[in-house]
């Protein structure tokens, strides 16, 4: 059956003119009238009447203002993220019904801080960004940045494979406050070279900006040739978080391109041989301040190596299954878990006693003794 029309007083006469103030249009990008534009409008475009008296305003490139702030994006510069060393792609702890632990997140990120930490990624694939809805997600960021915003830069994951998404979400994070954002290539419904420059480029204009490449996650690595082609956005381009490995580190080096080690085990050797910026590290959220000495005092191969077992074992499974358990079993966190994330087994919980012991427990966040985690106390969350 087909509905009748509605009647044309009922139908919307919304306008949408450019502001005269040179701040960002008052709209929200989320209404159904500005979701549906494209970043490029094919020419010619013209009026279109509807039927009665509704009709849409024609439409041109410049008539689209994307929805930031020129204070907050000036407030901090791309240089103010390149000068960073040591961020920690922080945890987030959980209540035992599944919400945020705020209480839990903020010693973690105050442990963080006076570890030497410079700037932690809120809401990452170690913080569950993926686990958490965006009102979560951008409630989470803007947290962080109200309580520590002045002592540590707040680096916001706000990527997703959807570019709509991705720029929603962005934009949602810098109006919180947020210093910059992390963003990822599409994964799953992965693009081509030429759709990946667009979807940063779409991103990129809202303020400071670091790459993420993960091959072993998205299943499509971030060729140079996409990095080299927005590295001419200097203002917001800050550089990227690079798995692939030391030589796309010092590929992209050479280049004058900062780049941060997105692996453990390789960021030292990545820092003082191949010239790297510093690290992302999950490390860095058990044994602060031993990783800052690793990123600031020169090498120190008998550093690194007394905190390979630890970043090896960080990983023995997909992060963060093994860094939840450890945050647990040092008590920062409640052994509270969203899933599909579920604990290590039993052998690799006394596993980490073991490291803990040969590293020194005094090296690693938290007060309590380490304890061997016991399966009676874990919490399994599957609604939240």
């Amino acid at each position: 059956m087909i509905s009748p029309p509605m009647p044309t007083h009922l139908l919307p006469t919304r306008t949408i003119s450019p502001p005269s103030n040179g701040c960002a249009a008052t709209a929200s990008p989320s209404s159904p009238l500005i979701a549906a534009w494209p970043r490029r409008f094919p020419s010619g475009l013209h009026s279109v009447a509807g039927r009665g008296k509704f009709s849409l305003a024609a439409i041109t490139l410049d008539d689209y203002l994307p929805m930031r702030s020129t204070e907050v994006k000036n407030r901090t510069s791309t240089g103010d993220i390149t000068s960073l060393r040591l961020i920690t792609a922080v945890k987030t702890p959980y209540l035992p019904d599944g919400r945020f632990d705020l209480e839990a997140y903020d010693s973690l990120i105050n442990m963080q801080i006076e570890g030497g930490a410079e700037g932690v990624i809120v809401g990452g694939t170690t913080g569950e960004g993926h686990l958490m809805s965006w009102d979560e997600h951008i409630m989470l960021i803007g947290h962080t940045v109200n309580c520590f915003g002045t002592r540590i830069k707040v680096i916001g994951n706000t990527g997703s494979n959807s570019t709509r998404e991705a720029v929603h979400a962005t934009e949602q994070g810098f109006a919180v406050g947020m210093h910059a954002a992390l963003h990822i290539n599409p994964y799953y419904g992965k693009t081509s070279t030429d759709g990946m420059i667009s979807h940063f480029e779409a991103v990129l204009p809202m303020g400071p900006t670091i790459i993420y490449n993960v091959p072993s996650r998205t299943a499509q690595d971030i060729p140079p040739e996409v990095i080299m082609a927005i590295s001419g956005y200097p203002t917001n381009m800050a550089g990227v978080k690079e798995c692939v490995g030391h030589e796309r580190v010092k590929h992209y080096t050479d280049k004058g391109i900062a780049v941060w080690s997105g692996n453990d085990d390789e960021c030292h050797d990545s820092r003082w041989q191949y010239g790297a910026t510093g690290v992302i590290s999950v490390a860095s959220n058990l044994v602060p301040g031993l990783m800052h000495s690793l990123m600031y005092e020169g090498e120190n191969a008998t550093l690194n190596g007394k905190l390979l077992p630890l970043m090896k074992w960080l990983f023995c499974q997909p992060n963060p299954i093994a860094l939840n358990t450890a945050l647990a079993q040092l008590g920062v966190a409640r052994p509270v878990f969203r899933l599909p994330y579920v604990p290590l087994p039993l052998e690799k919980r006394i596993e980490f006693v073991r490291i803990v012991e040969a590293i020194g427990r005094e090296n690693f966040v938290g007060q309590k003794e380490v304890r061997i985690l016991d399966d009676d106390d874990i919490v399994l969350i599957s609604r939240y």
